[in-house]
């Protein structure tokens, strides 16, 4: 069975950082593209960061530059470094494999996500 837990969210000031985590189980993150996602209220849900299996990562335009995507094969976990938080990056974040997000029998395997709120 799948498990994605994800988590390190929490309520930060415009300009300081926040490491998220995303826990596997039920898939190795390794073996697969991983995609952080994010969705905010009223917005559809955007990809944020993503690292195929080989290691070469791409990034959503607004946040280039800002945040990092990255793994630990031995833990089975992925991350997301984010710096400069602005308050439009307040959303909901989500890991998810990036092939399994068109795939309607896979949708149950969305985790509950951790909340990222910027605000002063």
């Amino acid at each position: 069975q799948v498990q994605l837990v994800e988590s390190g969210g929490g309520l930060v000031q415009p300009g300081e950082s926040l490491r998220l985590s995303c826990a596997a189980s039920g898939i190795t993150v390794s073996a697969v593209a991983m995609g952080w996602y994010r969705q905010a209220p009223g917005k559809e849900r955007e990809l944020v960061a993503a690292i195929t299996g080989g290691g070469k990562t791409n990034y959503g335009d607004p946040v280039k530059g800002r945040f990092t995507v990255s793994r630990d094969n031995a833990e089975n976990t992925l991350y997301l470094q984010m710096n400069s938080l602005k308050p439009e990056d307040t959303a909901v974040y989500y890991c998810f494999p990036s092939v399994w997000v068109q795939i309607e029998s896979a949708q149950k395997y969305w985790g509950q996500g951790t909340q990222v709120t910027v605000s002063s």
